[in-house]
């Protein structure tokens, strides 16, 4: 972990650095992060994270992120890029105080358009769980299995877009919303907002990399209220 401005009183800014070269299958990787009560924290990471192919075992990535009362939590890590034939397990584990606050923001790119490449097969679980004092208040879990390409070309998944991400706000109201919808001429892929029970839900798709991290990076800092972190910029 780095900590670019440890001297800011309101939010401390952690950069995860990126394990070096990308991971592949029999890596695992776990973050697990507490954030105090009344403390501020923005989790980013040195740059993308790239999983490579694997022929038999899973790589797995687990995420615990534990945020006290009238704490604040960003998770804000930059895209994960995923290789043809990759094999990924990912999970992220939220638990929060009452009154804690949290925004999550996760994306996912199948590929590198520049480089030509697709990820035709392989396997991804990407599972979620977020509770507040004790109960689980939002779950979902994205799985694409074998013939990725196929499935992302279908319109009713990604028709034909290469990258995706979600965002998720707690709490999160109907304003939140609002404002993202109102950035909507400015987007180069498609983006939706909603918001209930206190939660606020974006998710976003795109043709490319580019694409997706152009509209992440209009719609975070209206999320978040403060500027993205600076290697997002770089």
């Amino acid at each position: 972990m780095r900590f670019p401005n440890a001297d800011r009183r309101d939010t401390l800014e952690a950069v995860i650095v990126n394990t070096a070269g990308g991971m592949t299958g029999g890596d695992r990787f776990d973050i697990d992060i507490v954030v105090g009560t009344g403390a501020g924290l923005t989790v980013t990471t040195a740059a993308a994270e790239k999983i490579y192919r694997s022929l038999a075992p899973d790589t797995e990535i687990a995420v615990k992120l534990q945020v006290g009362s009238d704490g604040r939590l960003a998770w804000l890590p930059q895209e994960t890029i995923l290789f043809n034939q990759v094999r990924l397990q990912r999970s992220i584990d939220v638990e929060l105080a009452r009154g804690a606050q949290v925004l999550l923001a996760e994306a996912i790119v199948f590929g590198r358009a520049a480089m030509g490449e697709t990820v035709r097969a392989g396997h991804l679980t990407d599972r979620w769980r977020v509770k507040v004092d004790g109960a689980l208040v939002f779950a979902e879990t994205i799985r694409l299995n074998g013939a990725i390409a196929d499935k992302m070309a279908r319109p009713v998944t990604a028709a034909n877009g290469a990258a995706i991400a979600s965002i998720l706000k707690i709490p999160g109201t109907d304003e939140d919303v609002e404002e993202v919808r109102g950035l909507a001429t400015t987007f180069r892929g498609e983006v939706a907002a909603s918001a209930w029970n206190g939660h606020a839900v974006v998710r976003l798709m795109a043709r490319d990399g580019a694409a997706l991290r152009h509209d992440l990076m209009a719609v975070l800092p209206v999320l978040n209220a403060r500027p993205l972190p600076r290697l997002w910029l770089n």
